[in-house]
This record gives C-alpha cells, structure tokens and sequence, in this order.
C-alpha cells in the first residue's frame, strides 16, 4: 500500500478484513495525507488554515466509522484529520504503517512487484497506490506573456492570511481554493481582492432551505443526470442566481458537468464589493496585471489557484502511459495489464472522496482475498469505452477518463463485487459431465 491518507487508509482496512498482510509506505510522519496540514515531513499538504469541508459530514464520512454527531455540518481540516487518525487506529492499519518512507521506484519482477522505499527494496504480490493528486502545483502553461515584479504563488503554499496584509491581492481561479483565498485575503488585504477567472463555474452555497446543498443527492441519483442537472440548476437559481448576478463570468456547461465551487462566503464578499471580479489574465506588466477585457489594475500578490498535476513518480511509463490522467483502470481501480496493480482514489467525483474510496477499497479486497473475479481482459476495455464515452459526452475533454458520478459509482461497486463473487464461484465449480463422458 502507497500512501495513508483516506485511501489508502481504507484500502489497509478493508485488506486487514479480508486476512491479508498489510504494510502501508507513507513519507509523512502520521496518517491522514492532504489533511494532515502541519506534517512537513509530509512533502507540502495543501491543506491551510481555514480548510473545511466542502461536502457535509453525513455525505462525506466513511459508512463503518461515521463522524461524531455532536461535530458542526462542514469540520475543519484539523477535525477531518483527527479522524483520519482515530479510523487508522480503530481497525488496526496504524501499526501497518511505516512512516517516514517515501518509495521511489515500482516495477514488474517474475513473481510480484519490487517496490523500492527508505533506502531499500522489498517484494510484494499486490501494490495498491493511493498516493493522492492535489501535491503537484500546476502553474498556468505556457506562462502569461510578460514579467511580474511582485509576489507570485501557489494556492498549494498557502497557509494563512497574513502574508496578504496590507497588499493588493489578485487570485487567479474558480475552485474551492480560490474562493476561500479571495475570503480569507479580503479581510486583511489593502483594497478589494481581485478574482480573475477564464471561465465560469456553478457556486452552490453549502446551505440551501436550511440543510447541507448535497443532503438531497442520494434521493435524486435514481434519475437520469440531465433531469437531476436540470432540477438541481432551477433549485440553485431560485435561491442565490447565477454566477453572472455577482460578475463572474457565466458557466460553459451545467451544474453536473463541470466540478462546482461549494462556497457560502464568496457570495457575501463579492455582494459586498470586499472581492471584485476580473476576467483572465492577458499579459504582466511590472506591478500590474492586464486583463483580457483591456482592463488593469496594480497588484503586489498573486496567487495562482489553478489546480494540480496528477502524478505517480514511481512507476515507469509503460504503467501509467504519457498521461496519467487518461490512464484506463477498469472500474477506476484495476490496471488493466495487470490487476495486481490497482489504485484507490485516482478518481474525480462529482461528491465526497471518502465514500468513493472506502468502496473502491472493498473491490480491491475482494479481487486480492480471491472472493472476486474479474470479468475476461476483453469486457473489462469494453467496459471502460463504454464509461469513457459517457464521460466524454458529459465532461468534455477535462479528465473524462477520471470522472466518476458519486452516487452511482458508490452504488454501482457492491454491484460489481457481487457479480464478480458469482464469477470466481462459476469458475471454481466442475464443468457439469455431459452424458457421454459419465464414468461406466
């Protein structure tokens, strides 16, 4: 197992279920991944200050281990990885962990895999990587045309809002991030923090009537995306209106096409001139930065917001192909050359993570405990044509290859572990004798 955040933490689980021999490789030095904010051993978590959920507690925590009941709707990011914590200790995965241990090298030998960690090497029969995708800052490329002479930044560093006191502040970016940063500088900057975005995005209070926006998302998952979209879309505009109401610039595709901002706060500073939107970002000029609409305006700060890199540095080419977004996993979690090589997490979910792992998790314990089996090499590429194709017709071209709907996915791999037990019982049962070969 590579990796101890919430994946990999279910994965060592759900494995420690099935009998198996666990060792979990983490290079911070205790559990919980992107959430264990202040674990610099850790490589840089992005997790900063003011972190929150964004999905409420009953549709993110893990169904064997749910959240205390006295906790507020959306927990910090210290309170998420408190749990992270106490759920490794819970089912035994803490004493399977070496921390400390970065590995930095995976690859095929004749009889398992050698997975190469801490200075030494070791043979394992399975490697699950859940290694995460939100520690590789990506900056915007090719770079804007121009030199800034001020500060420049990856919402990856950010920790506080002190470093914005008293300074113009521009954040490049629609994401969860972004729009924190904007709240979080607002309040200390010098003058209005300014939000530049290229395109627009769907921002969906965490509240809505009164409960958690995502509360209703299990009850409607039964209809067909387009009619939920359609519903969910006519709710949100009734209740705070477009992103245009508040001069962001109008979204390209739906509410379930395209990964939404959850904010509460955004809406309030912006209403109140506090954050001011500014389109994209044209050129760099010294102190100011020009905008696509001719528009420009002096910055001392800017924070680069646009999200990161998918990477799996430690293995070869041949497994993870030129992109590792665009890698085929069948059920996004079986290498399709060879199943002893799974993921758990290399997924975009349209929800929370965790229940998403937790059940990728199941599926990789039942395949290597023997109580699953995988449908033939050939079904299990048509399989994935088939989910790429639907994700590219709703998605686009933004990591289709990734893009899970949560509710049906969540759904859907209790589903597949029970086929694939009935296939691994069918294999394991005698070909019934035809009348002609009975013995005498």
């Amino acid at each position: 197992m590579i990796g101890a955040g919430a994946a990999g933490l279910a994965a060592a689980k759900a494995l420690l279920d099935e009998g198996l021999d666990v060792t979990v490789l983490e290079r911070g030095s205790r559990p919980g991944g992107l959430w264990a904010g202040d674990d610099g051993a850790a490589g840089g978590s992005p997790a900063y200050d003011s972190l929150h959920l964004n999905t409420s507690k009953g549709r993110t925590e893990f169904a064997g281990f749910p959240m205390p009941r006295e906790w507020p709707d959306f927990p910090s990011a210290a309170l998420v990885a408190g749990y992270l914590a106490r759920y490794a200790d819970a089912f035994g995965v803490t004493a399977r962990i070496r921390f400390g241990t970065e590995v930095t090298a995976v690859r095929r030998t004749g009889t398992g895999w050698e997975v190469t960690a801490g200075g030494g090497a070791e043979e394992y029969g399975a490697v699950v990587v859940a290694n995460g995708h939100n520690r590789d800052p990506k900056w915007p490329s090719p770079a804007h045309p121009g030199v800034f002479d001020g500060v420049q930044m990856h919402a990856h560093d950010y920790r506080d809002p002190g470093v914005f006191a008293g300074r113009r502040v521009l954040v490049v970016g629609m994401g969860n991030s972004a729009m924190d940063l904007a709240v979080d500088a607002s309040y200390v900057s010098s003058g209005p923090v300014l939000l530049s975005a290229r395109r627009g995005t769907h921002i969906v209070p965490k509240y809505l009537f009164g409960r958690p926006s995502d509360a209703t998302g299990g009850a409607l998952s039964v209809l067909p995306w387009r009619i939920r979209q359609a519903v969910a879309q006519t709710v949100l505009r009734l209740a705070v209106g477009g992103p245009e109401r508040y001069g962001l610039p109008r979204p390209a595709g739906g509410l379930f096409q395209d990964h939404p901002t959850i904010s509460d706060t955004i809406l309030h500073r912006l209403t109140h001139g506090e954050v001011v939107a500014r389109p994209g970002v044209a050129r760099l000029d010294g102190r100011r930065v020009v905008f696509a609409d001719g528009t420009a305006e002096d910055v001392d700060v800017i924070v680069w917001a646009t999200g990161y890199r998918v990477t799996v540095p430690f293995l070869g080419r041949e497994w993870v192909g030129g992109d590792p977004e665009a890698m085929p996993l069948y059920q996004r979690v079986f290498h399709l050359d060879d199943p002893t090589l799974a993921f758990v997490g290399l997924m975009q979910s349209t929800g929370a993570a965790l229940p998403v792992v937790e059940a990728q998790a199941a599926l990789v314990a039942a395949h290597l405990g023997g109580r699953y089996a995988l449908p033939s090499p050939e079904r299990q590429r048509a399989s994935v044509a088939r989910a790429h194709a639907a994700a590219v017709r709703r998605w686009g071209d933004r990591r289709p290859m990734m893009r899970v709907d949560f509710d049906r996915y969540v759904a859907a791999l209790p589903r597949e572990i029970r086929a694939g037990v009935r296939r691994a019982a069918r294999a394991a049962s005698p070909a019934p004798t035809t009348k002609a070969q009975a013995p005498a």
